[in-house]
């Protein structure tokens, strides 16, 4: 096995330098790494690539909010003609997404170089065990928008794009809500359709200073399934560490910050846990997920060249581990179908979590730091020339220290379109009451609801309390309701528990039901939860 991936690491060994002269070229590489694509140049490149091989086929699989395509690479040898001939595939299928925000474009441009060379060896070992999708411009309104006054901070290239999207929305804090048409895109015509097995998300990274041109972590939020998390944590995430460093020859580590830059013991730290970002949503859906973000101050051309060895490890490592991660999946899978079924053992869901010190610390190779301190402005830190490499605890291992069982059902008592439009986008099962029925159930009266006091993606936060009561009602005919025992029933949970951090009741798709036209009480919350398996 060694040696057919160093086999594969020589035929797609990635090098400006040796690019012929009359070979289909990124803007990166034509530009020599000074200026990045602009959507239209993605898509002459793309459509180019698509002319010379029958071993790529292109979908559009939605449009952005200012009309623009979204193009979805698909590179297979042979080629499948749908998804639906996935069930008997024995390859895994991975899936690289670059410019979700589109400043951070070395993505962008590795991704289209990966195609390009993917598709010069259709018969390589890679082809034969795997099916790769690409969408190399997410965000193609917000990368449009180019200035050389955005992510002034980066270090090339001259101009990138905007963070947002044409609607000015952050479509990585969309993966729950689903409000943006490109990330309705993803879930709808990726993720349901094509269930890839391992996910990559490549951003450019904002925080703390150090010498590693990439860094990368894995799916943390608790909810996923912890065989899986530990899984990325031990085995894979390790694993392609020492892969990417010793046969890559790239430096890297783990992403995060540090706690406190001006006491790095405190330990580094990847805070974002929720699954409205797209690689802990993606570990919802009891799939690998992988955040990559590369190091800011890095040289454009160093951040390209890096993040696309990166992707060769990540393949590297799915081809080598292929038929232990289909089993790890299918086992996920069968346990969440069997979730909210059996009352006397009942699976637990963190509805309140914390991130504690990983089993192996990390180092990171960082740099002396000297205070900078303005008047009324917290303290800020300037790196100085002083290497300071420091071995710390990883904060990357989320727990609960809140949790509730997961319940037989869902029943949703208004009739809201929005709401079931959401969860149907998402992939989650509705069915409907045949006739009317008295039902024991679990409702939830709140004590207080109050919003956040800033806007956050054009919404003020629900932020509530109250408490669960057992209580017997009549629902009529029609009412439609979700079964905890489907693939998604972490998914399924997240969204309708009352007390997450990032449901449908927080991002206020509830808001109408939750109080009087007249009076100064709150109504119960319109989602019910069935403990114990009943006909439905």
């Amino acid at each position: 096995m060694k040696n057919l991936l160093f086999a594969i690491a020589v035929v797609l060994s990635f090098n400006l330098t040796s690019l012929a002269q009359s070979e289909l070229l990124t803007t990166a590489e034509s530009s020599n790494y000074t200026l990045t694509s602009t959507h239209q140049e993605v898509l002459n490149f793309v459509s180019s690539l698509d002319k010379e091989s029958p071993y790529l086929r292109i979908e559009t699989i939605g449009n952005t909010s200012e009309g623009k395509p979204i193009p979805l690479l698909i590179l297979a040898n042979p080629m499948i003609d749908s998804p639906e001939q996935l069930k008997e595939d024995k390859r895994l299928v991975v899936y690289f997404q670059a410019n979700i925000h589109s400043g951070e474009v070395e993505g962008k441009e590795a991704t289209q170089a990966l195609a390009r060379e993917l598709l010069k060896d259709p018969k390589s070992h890679i082809f034969k065990n795997l099916i790769v999708l690409i969408v190399p411009d997410l965000n193609a309104d917000g990368n449009d928008k180019m200035s050389d006054q955005n992510r002034t901070n980066q270090n090339g290239p001259k101009a990138v794009g905007e963070r947002q999207n044409g609607q000015f929305l952050d479509i990585n804090r969309d993966a729950m809500k689903l409000e943006t048409p490109e990330m309705q895109a993803v879930v709808s015509n990726i993720y349901n359709r094509y269930d890839p097995a391992i996910v990559v998300d490549m951003h450019t990274t904002n925080g703390s200073y150090h010498v590693e041109p990439i860094t990368f972590t894995w799916q943390m939020n608790p909810n996923g399934d912890r065989n899986l998390i530990n899984y990325m944590r031990d085995k894979m995430m390790p694993w392609v560490s020492e892969t990417l460093l010793h046969k890559y020859k790239t430096l890297n580590c783990y992403f995060g910050e540090f706690i406190d830059r001006g006491d790095r013991s405190k330990g580094w730290f990847s805070y974002a846990s929720e699954p409205r970002y797209m690689t802990n949503y993606v570990g919802l859906r009891n799939r690998l997920s992988i955040l990559n973000e590369n190091y800011v101050y890095a040289d454009y051309e160093t951040r390209v060249k890096s993040s696309y060895k990166l992707l060769l490890t990540i393949m590297d490592f799915a081809i080598a581990n292929k038929k232990e991660i289909k089993n790890l999946l299918a086992e996920a899978d069968r346990k969440s179908l069997m979730k909210g079924t059996n009352p006397a053992k009942a699976d637990s869901f963190a509805i309140k979590y914390e991130g504690r010190p990983t089993p192996n610390p990390e180092t990171i190779m960082t740099y002396e730091v000297e205070v900078i301190k303005k008047e009324n402005m917290r303290t800020q830190y300037k790196r100085t020339d002083r290497r300071a490499d420091v071995t710390v605890p990883y904060i990357a291992d989320y727990y609960a220290t809140e949790q509730v069982s997961y319940p037989y059902a869902y029943i949703i008592s208004v009739a809201d379109q929005k709401v079931l439009d959401a969860l149907r986008r998402h992939g989650i099962e509705l069915k409907q009451l045949k006739q009317d029925r008295e039902l024991d159930v679990s409702e939830y009266n709140f004590t207080k609801i109050s919003p956040t006091t800033r806007l956050n993606q054009g919404h003020y936060l629900n932020q509530i309390e109250g408490e669960f009561s057992n209580a017997h009602k009549t629902f009529k005919a029609g009412t439609h309701y979700v079964l905890s025992s489907q693939k998604l029933a972490g998914l399924i949970a997240y969204l309708l528990e009352p007390e997450m951090d990032d449901n449908l009741l927080t991002w206020n798709f509830f808001d109408r039901y939750l109080v009087p036209q007249w009076g100064n009480y709150y109504f119960p919350y319109p989602v019910y939860r069935v403990e114990k398996p009943v006909d439905l």
